[in-house]
C-alpha cells in the first residue's frame, strides 16, 4: 500500500511539473485565442537567459531572476511589435505557424547568447527525498517537486484572481472574443497582448526554473511542450485551474500505468500514455473537463 501511495504522489508532483509548462498556453490562449507553439522554448530561453546573467555577468541569484523578468516582459513587447500586431484578426491556423516561427527564432537565439552545453541550475530549491514524509509515514517524496506543486498554488491562485477579479483581466477576456469589438469600445489590443505575453514569459521562467533545477538547462527542455499538449487537452485550453488538474490526471495515470501495466507490455508506457489519453477525450469531450463548449453556426 505505501508503495502505491508513493507512485500515486510521485505522479502528482510530476503532473504538476507538466501543467506549469501547460498554464503559460493557457493564459495566451485564453486571451488571444492563439496556440503558442513556442511556450516551450520561452521556458528553455527564460531559463538560459537566468543561468546566462549568473554564470557570465556574476549576477546574485535575485538580481538575475529581475533581470530575467525584464528580458521577457522586452520580448513580448517585440513580440507584439514585429509579430501579432500584422496578423490582427487573422486565421489561428496563420498565428499558430507564425508561433511555430517564433519558437524557432528563439531557440537559436537562445543558442547564440548562451551557448548549447547543458547548464546545472542552482537556485537553492530544496533537493532530495522530503525527511518529513520518511520519518513520519516511510514515503518517499522529492523536495523539488514539493516545491513544484507549491509554486503552481500559488501561480493559480494569482492567476484566477488576475482574470476574474481585475479591470485588465476582463480586458483579457473581451479580446479574446472579438478583437474589433474590443477596440471598438477601447480597449488597446497592443497593450493586452503586450501584458499576456508578459505574464506568460514570466509563468515560462518560473517553470523553466524547476525543470532546470531537476534535470539541468539544456535543449531538450523545449520538448515539454509536447507533453503539456495533452494536459490542455484534458484540462481545456481556456481554464487555468484544468490545466493544473489535466497535468495531475496525466501524471498519477502514466506512473500508475507505468509501473502497474508496463511489466505485461514491455514497458515504455509514459511516454505514450497521456497522448492516447487525450485522444479519447478528443473523441468524446474535445473542450477538455473546464473547457468552454464551443458552438459554430454557420
Amino acid at each position: 500500500m505505501t508503495f502505491f501511495i508513493e507512485v500515486v504522489l510521485s505522479g502528482l508532483m510530476a503532473g504538476v511539473m507538466y501543467s506549469l509548462v501547460a498554464l503559460g498556453f493557457v493564459l495566451i490562449f485564453k486571451a488571444s485565442g492563439i496556440f503558442n507553439f513556442a511556450q516551450g522554448v520561452m521556458a528553455l530561453f527564460a531559463a538560459l537567459t537566468l543561468v546566462g546573467l549568473m554564470e557570465k555577468f556574476g549576477f546574485p541569484i535575485w538580481l538575475a531572476i529581475i533581470g530575467t523578468i525584464a528580458v521577457m516582459i522586452a520580448l513580448a513587447w517585440l513580440i507584439e511589435r514585429v509579430m501579432l500586431r500584422h496578423l490582427v484578426n487573422q486565421e489561428p491556423i496563420i498565428l499558430f505557424m507564425a508561433t511555430i516561427g517564433l519558437a524557432y527564432v528563439l531557440e537559436g537565439m537562445g543558442d547564440i547568447l548562451w551557448g548549447s552545453d547543458v547548464k546545472v541550475l542552482d537556485l537553492g530549491i530544496p533537493q532530495g527525498a522530503s525527511d518529513w514524509m520518511l520519518d513520519s509515514f516511510d514515503i518517499y517524496i522529492e523536495k523539488l517537486e514539493v516545491f513544484a506543486a507549491v509554486t503552481a498554488a500559488i501561480l493559480v491562485a494569482f492567476l484566477a484572481v488576475f482574470f476574474q477579479k481585475t479591470r485588465i483581466g476582463r480586458a483579457l477576456r473581451a479580446v479574446a472574443d472579438d478583437h474589433q469589438a474590443a477596440l471598438s469600445v477601447g480597449i488597446s489590443l497592443h497593450t493586452i497582448w503586450v501584458i499576456v505575453w508578459s505574464v506568460a514569459g514570466i509563468v515560462a521562467l518560473v517553470a523553466g526554473i524547476m525543470w532546470g533545477s531537476k534535470s539541468g538547462v539544456q535543449f531538450s527542455l523545449s520538448l515539454i511542450a509536447l507533453k503539456a499538449l495533452p494536459v490542455l487537452i484534458l484540462g481545456g485550453f481556456t481554464s487555468v485551474p484544468g490545466a493544473i488538474i489535466g497535468g495531475m490526471i496525466i501524471g498519477v495515470g502514466e506512473k500508475v500505468a507505468e509501473v502497474y501495466v508496463g511489466p505485461f507490455v514491455g514497458g515504455a508506457i509514459e511516454n505514450w500514455f497521456a497522448y492516447m489519453l487525450a485522444l479519447v477525450f478528443l473523441l468524446f469531450r474535445p473542450q477538455g473537463l473546464f473547457g468552454e463548449k464551443i458552438i459554430e453556426r454557420v
